[in-house]
């Protein structure tokens, strides 16, 4: 699941960058009284290394698949999904990344009992085609949501890809979080009477 190859980034901790300016120009108004404009300084930035970057993207993306998960538990009790939740950074851009929240099963039109796991990413891109599974990420969308069908794997203990259920193995594709809620509650209900109800929402 990796993205086109991509230029080395250099990130640095903005944050306490800032936190330093502005507490050294306060120092320095209460010493003589004057509020001085201070010049970007590059030696004063702290470059973060990349795997500082994935820590950070990481925390941040399962914070958001727990949040994630609870909304789509707390729509009606008969649906359950369990809570899996893991993260995945891109190697060459540790900003972006991806959640898995949950997985089950459930019954499609062709196949009798699919099994599925939903993510959620903090970038947008074409998915699904080959072996590179990420394309052409895209600053269009800041979101994505997806549902991949799976199967076990011939190394055992291991999941890949269904490729022979929906569009190359990818069940639904989309940057709205209504219409991604909407997709996993669907996969989720059990009677067509609540499916009714779901796709009225």
């Amino acid at each position: 699941m990796l993205p086109n190859p991509a230029p080395k980034f250099r990130y640095y901790d903005a944050v306490a960058y800032k936190r330093s300016q502005r507490g050294a120009a306060y120092t320095d108004y209460l010493r003589t009284g004057k509020l001085e404009r201070r010049t970007w300084n590059e030696s004063e930035k702290r470059y973060l290394t990349y795997r500082e970057v994935a820590e950070h993207t990481g925390k941040k993306l399962e914070q958001a698949g727990t949040v994630t998960h609870e909304r789509i538990n707390g729509f009606h009790r008969s649906i359950r999904f369990p809570k899996l939740i893991f993260h995945r950074t891109l190697a060459s851009m540790p900003h972006l990344g991806y959640c898995h929240v949950t997985v089950s099963n459930t019954r499609l039109p062709q196949h009798e009992n699919v099994q599925w796991s939903f993510y959620m990413a903090n970038f947008y891109s074409e998915i699904g085609e080959g072996e590179r599974f990420f394309r052409s990420i895209s600053p269009k969308f800041r979101r994505m949501y997806f549902a991949i069908a799976i199967r076990p794997s011939e190394i055992e203990g291991r999941l890949e890809i269904d490729r022979k259920v929906g569009e190359d193995g990818v069940l639904f594709h989309t940057h709205d979080p209504e219409e991604a809620m909407r997709n996993v509650l669907l996969l989720g209900a059990r009677t067509e009477e609540l499916r009714k109800i779901i796709r009225a929402i």
